[in-house]
């Protein structure tokens, strides 16, 4: 039967045997490459991938720093103020399109036209807008994510069914309790998942910005070591910005689960 679930043990085996398979045929190309030419740093064995893993935690010689810890503070940082901003403001400006019709007459074809420009092909407007600092990561990416946030929170606001909101003016609710106790809860969860297809766009800007203007970062690591060839960093610093990504959108979808435990159970 179509969409027929899988017991949850059979779905953890099939994802780790999933995985392995991915390993499995790295090792192999890694393989066949050095069998090529030994010294070759393009696609690294496992030593050398070790061997990047702890330059990566060792402390510099030069900076007396680790670059991993580094590089982990300054990038965290910028991504979470910036998705923190565009989510603010994304939930502000989509539930006015979505409960006031003026509101939504007067916003939806500038955010429509927004949501359209890749924030990095604009990366030149955020240097001149707001220089080359925090300030400039942080906005690329609320510009970036706030568009589109906008537009879904405010689609999944009108799928709310009329209904529920004449019952609720029937029963003598407020303008603000109809918004607070029936259109809140109904939109929250798909809130998470719009956050969650957000993550990725996000860490795209942030790290196209870095790679252009930053000095310090994943994104300024990674374009410093590929011009040395170093690929036994940066193919670990890819791995734990997939990580880092896996793990924000794991704590959104246990969060799912706790605070709208009638929309995970579907």
């Amino acid at each position: 039967m179509i969409r027929q679930p899988i017991d949850q043990k059979v779905k953890i085996i099939i994802g780790t045997i999933s995985v392995l398979l991915m390993l499995a045929t790295y090792s192999s190309i890694a393989h066949r490459q050095h069998k090529l030419n030994e010294n070759d740093t393009t696609i690294p064995t496992w030593t050398q991938l070790r061997e990047g893993v702890s330059k990566a935690f060792e402390v510099n010689n030069r900076s007396g720093e680790r670059w991993i810890v580094v590089d982990s503070i300054a990038t965290a940082k910028r991504l979470f103020l910036g998705l923190f901003f565009g989510v603010i403001g994304a939930v502000i400006l989509g539930f006015m399109m979505g409960c006031l019709g003026h509101f939504e007459a007067f916003l939806s074809p500038p955010l429509s036209l927004l949501a359209k420009v890749p924030p990095t092909a604009a990366l030149a407007v955020f240097f001149v807008l707001v220089g080359t600092d925090t300030e400039m990561f942080v906005a690329m990416i609320a510009f970036g994510v706030l568009p589109t946030l906008a537009q879904s929170i405010h689609l999944s606001i009108k799928e709310v069914p009329d209904e529920l909101l004449y019952k609720a003016y029937t029963l003598g609710a407020s303008h603000a309790e109809v918004i607070v106790n029936i259109i809140g809860p109904i939109t929250l969860p798909k809130l998470l998942d719009a956050i969650r297809l957000q993550i990725g766009p996000a860490m795209v800007y942030l790290i196209a910005a870095e790679m252009v203007v930053g000095d310090e970062g994943f994104g300024y690591r990674i374009r410093l070591q590929s011009r040395l060839l170093n690929m036994g960093v940066v193919y670990p610093y890819l791995a734990m910005l997939a990580m880092f990504g896996y793990v924000m959108d794991h704590g959104l979808r246990v969060l799912q689960r706790v605070t709208c435990p009638w929309y995970s159970g579907k």
